[in-house]
């Protein structure tokens, strides 16, 4: 495909945006936390790719794990590249960079990097069959494509209540009248056989937050980013919600958060792709 021809862009109007409630979350994200599946495939001299890199905590954290290699750290988002930069200067990493890239057309050479990896990113985006093409094309043989997505529908709680049963249903709504598929997590392997990908080993895991400062920590940044984020604005924009019916949503998230014996559990989708050598 020539540069000039068009192609599907990552989502127009990122879902979350990046609002402090949001980046409270990013900013929480490890590899230990987030790309477990992923780090025993690590060797200290690869050269990887991490792709929706948002504030770069897992971008540094695999900077640290290949010390005689290199991390390349890209976002469709210009403005969260400054705070990924100052991630990795404040460990002192010299092996990271970072720069403004698209998943569905990335401006690398084949087969250049031994590891892609995306973290809650073809969630995102318009075309994520393409997207991973992509991904494939700039792996290297013998390297690896990984990919860790969320799964919203197989999100689980208790206590169960009407307010947070709201709060799903109005998230799948806006999420893809935003063009993206919030049950990604399910899909990844599906999507990676159609994008000619065959050696495809399917996983998953879960964050769970059960504990006092777990279930104040969660439900606070949901409460936040359902008021103050750019979610927010596209439920409101879009006609998905009233200011009333985020109010409420908001409480509901608190109300979750105060119960003792409250339990969230949110299950990803995972896939650790080898290119054929």
């Amino acid at each position: 495909m020539s540069k000039s021809e068009a192609k599907p862009q990552e989502t127009a109007v990122y879902t979350h945006g990046h609002h402090e409630s949001v980046l409270r979350s990013h900013t929480w994200r490890t590899a230990a936390n987030s790309a477990a599946y992923l780090l025993g495939s690590l060797k200290p001299h690869m050269r990887i790719l991490d792709i929706g890199c948002g504030p770069g905590t897992i971008t540094a954290d695999l900077a640290e794990r290949v010390p005689d290699g290199h991390v390349t750290g890209v976002d469709h988002a210009p403005g969260i590249l400054d705070q990924a930069r100052r991630t990795a200067d404040g460990r002192g990493l010299r092996n990271v960079e970072f720069a403004v890239a698209d998943v569905h057309a990335l401006e690398y050479p084949d087969d250049t990097f031994c590891v892609v990896h995306a973290h809650q990113v073809l969630q995102h985006v318009g075309d994520p069959v393409l997207a991973l093409r992509e991904m494939h094309r700039v792996t290297k043989p013998g390297g690896f494509i990984a990919v860790r997505d969320a799964d919203y529908s197989s999100m689980t709680w208790y206590p169960s209540t009407p307010g947070m049963d709201g709060w799903l249903d109005l998230y799948l709504r806006v999420a893809r009248a935003n063009g993206g598929e919030p049950d990604a997590g399910r899909r990844l392997k599906s999507w990676a056989l159609a994008a000619g990908v065959r050696d495809v080993t399917a996983t998953s895991s879960t964050w769970t937050f059960s504990t006092e400062d777990e279930r104040e920590w969660w439900s606070g940044l949901w409460a936040d980013r359902t008021l103050a984020s750019a979610y927010a604005e596209r439920a409101t924009e879009g006609g998905h919600a009233t200011a009333e019916d985020l109010r409420a949503v908001s409480e509901a998230w608190r109300e979750w958060g105060r119960q003792e014996d409250g339990w969230f559990s949110v299950l990803h989708g995972e896939i650790l792709c080898r290119k054929e050598a």
